[in-house]
């Protein structure tokens, strides 16, 4: 019988600034007894979220989760998605927050909402739909994220995942893995698999394309946080070994400053724990030792080319031998003849002169370094060049440990050693993922920790065996392939960015 009272205020949108205002308060609250103008009711409140006036169009998107009722629900939500464009602060939080309460009422429905606009929005919206994901879902009880809305989130998101850059697939895995289902062990494996596909295991890997590179270290950093005895990094290992360290020295990168061949070798040495059952393992294991072979020269003296060997000591590059010794190592077990039987004498005893050589050239930095921290403790061990050195000790501390390891007769793989740049562990019984042995380099148990472990040093020791000179080091930040660029994987190309909040 109020039929036509409502039709007024209707109306009211069109009028001026006083009349708007007191259409979005009482459009919203007669909404519901007049069903059948739900749809002119919706319509006029857009009007007014898209006024010139913003102090309008702040009360008429404040009052949108009321007409979030039944059908209507998912339309409001796609609405509000769209909404999330706004660079007005408080407008854009009052998107937020009117999103969030209507997640209460039906999560799935709004979520309908969301990844609709993610699939076929803006690009503005996109993105802006993508943080809001990777930012609020963890903010929601159980009760609103339940089994049913996290499975209806990875559905979705496998959708997305087909057409990603590499900064939206971070963020997708950061909402992925921080669902209570995917927690289980057969939740991280399903999240590997997601990684392997992004990835693109089955394709031939490109050294000199800068893009195959990236999305290889970008899928696989995401990859390793996930690993643990129960979920194997297998794959990931194997296509290392098999594509990537034969090509080690053609890597290219996008990256300013970014030693790429270390980056890589530090991932290989972080899965190489995990990594279960392999088919190729001799011949994979064959391609690790070469490629440790060519960072562990021999002494000069022995060198091929006599004329110079007396002038020129080799270099001894420590943070690379570290990753292939550890990776030799952790491999290594799983084929524990493999220097004895699968070698022959004479390649066996090359490869002792060569540990021998090393291990001589080890001990003297390890004397300079200790000698130069003797001391030293608290503030002064926080200058970056005492940071440095104390991760230069570790890295030859534990080069140290796995040589003495294979100079036993046999070769022995028993000892442990925590990776240089990786956080000493506590045992702790509580810890559900601890690994097997007791190396430390069990990955972080969250995804999301990702950023936190990019701060990293190497060290690069002075050449010359014996160089007194221990100032030849250098600091480096990983994380660049993070942020940044957002490239194309697939098809999405250059995505135009917005401002990110």
């Amino acid at each position: 019988q109020h039929k036509d009272a409502y039709q007024v205020i209707l109306d009211g949108v069109k009028g001026g600034a006083k009349e708007k205002r007191l259409a979005a308060q009482f459009i919203p609250k007669f909404f519901k007894h007049f069903p059948e103008l739900a749809d002119s009711a919706i319509n006029a409140q857009l009007d007014l979220c898209e006024d010139e006036d913003v102090s309008i169009r702040r009360q008429a998107i404040k009052e949108l989760p009321q007409f979030a009722t039944g059908d209507n629900l998912p339309r409001v939500a796609d609405i509000l998605t769209q909404l999330l464009q706004s660079d007005d602060s408080a407008e854009f939080n009052l998107v937020n927050n009117a999103l969030l309460s209507i997640f209460k009422m039906d999560a799935k429905g709004t979520l309908g909402g969301l990844f609709s606009q993610i699939l076929q929005g803006e690009d503005i919206v996109r993105e802006r739909a993508i943080k809001f994901l990777s930012t609020k879902l963890k903010t929601l009880p159980e009760e609103v994220m339940t089994k049913e809305v996290e499975e209806f989130i990875l559905t979705e998101s496998k959708k997305v995942l087909e057409d990603v850059t590499g900064e939206e697939f971070v963020l997708f895995m950061k909402i992925l893995s921080g669902l209570k289902s995917l927690q289980t062990v057969s939740g991280r494996q399903q999240l590997v698999e997601l990684v392997a596909e992004q990835a693109d295991l089955e394709q031939t890997f490109n050294p000199s394309d800068p893009d195959c590179v990236d999305r290889l270290l970008q899928c696989t950093r995401q990859a390793v946080p996930l690993f643990s005895k129960n979920v194997h990094s297998t794959k990931f290992v194997t296509y290392f070994c098999e594509h990537v360290l034969p090509n080690l020295s053609s890597l290219t990168t996008p990256v300013e400053g970014l030693d790429i061949q270390l980056e890589v070798l530090k991932l290989l040495a972080e899965m190489s724990s995990f990594c279960g059952d392999m088919e190729k393992l001799e011949s994979n294991l064959k391609k690790l030792f070469d490629k440790l072979l060519e960072y562990m020269p021999l002494p000069p003296e022995e060198a091929e080319n006599g004329e110079n060997a007396g002038n020129e000591e080799p270099k001894l590059q420590f943070s690379y031998v570290e990753c292939l010794l550890y990776s030799f190592h952790q491999l290594g077990r799983k084929l524990p003849d493999f220097l004895t039987a699968k070698l022959n004498a004479e390649k066996l005893k090359d490869f002792k002169i060569r540990l021998q050589y090393f291990a001589r050239g080890l001990q003297v930095y390890i004397r300079q370094l200790r000698l130069a921290l003797q001391g030293k403790t608290g503030e002064a061990l926080k200058t970056e060049e005492n940071k440095i050195k104390v991760v230069a000790l570790k890295i030859t501390n534990n080069i140290n440990v796995l040589i003495k390891d294979l100079f036993h007769i046999p070769p022995s793989y028993k000892s442990t050693v925590t990776l240089s740049w990786k956080p000493v562990q506590k045992a702790d019984a509580s810890q559900k993922r601890a690994s097997e042995d007791t190396t430390s380099s069990s990955p972080p148990k969250k995804a999301s920790a990702g950023p936190k472990r990019d701060a990293r040093q190497i060290y690069n020791p002075p050449s010359g065996k014996y160089s007194s000179n221990l100032g030849s080091f250098s600091y480096e930040q990983r994380g660049g392939f993070r942020g940044g660029r957002g490239r194309g994987w697939g098809g999405r190309g250059n995505r135009s960015r917005g401002r990110i909040y």
